[in-house]
């Protein structure tokens, strides 16, 4: 997901407590700076902010955070020279959101799970389910012989 010009995450959307992948192929990738920093904090005055040195791959350069439950997620970046790119002074802020518990099932380890991978398996079981029974009472009638027979002799 591109959320900036240049900057990109492995997620479409910022939830408290998630670990997260960081793209940075702005300026610095350009002009091939040899080290990149991320700079990032959760608030928007740069309290305990901290900086890590981001590795450098074929996409640009990447590192890996994880967020809190704070609300906001701000963030710029720095080079060895100690030039920055920090959006014309504007940082780059992104919202960290609340996931909707109504799509998410809470697991034993209290952990939130999402719905759609629970859903599915319920879905399939019961497809499963229902052309089991719809197949298995053909079977013990001979039904389902006669019409594989009919078929193959009709066409």
């Amino acid at each position: 997901m591109e959320l900036f010009k240049n900057i990109f995450f492995n997620t479409d959307k910022l939830s408290p407590f998630m670990t997260i992948k960081i793209t940075y192929a702005g300026k610095f990738f350009e002009d091939k700076s040899k080290e990149v920093f991320l700079h990032y904090s959760f608030n928007n005055n740069w309290e305990n902010a901290i900086d890590i040195k981001m590795e450098k791959s074929e996409l640009g350069y990447q590192a890996e955070i994880e967020l809190n439950n704070n609300k906001f997620l701000n963030i710029c970046f720095f080079n060895e020279k100690n030039e920055w790119d920090n959006n014309s002074s504007e940082n780059y802020n992104f919202p960290i959101e609340e996931p909707e518990f109504a799509l998410m099932v809470i697991d034993n380890d209290n952990y939130p799970r999402r719905l759609s991978r629970f859903y599915l398996w319920k879905k399939k079981f019961k497809i499963t389910v229902y052309k089991a029974i719809r197949f298995f009472p053909k079977l013990i009638t001979g039904n389902y012989k006669r019409k594989l027979h009919d078929e193959n002799n009709n066409g």
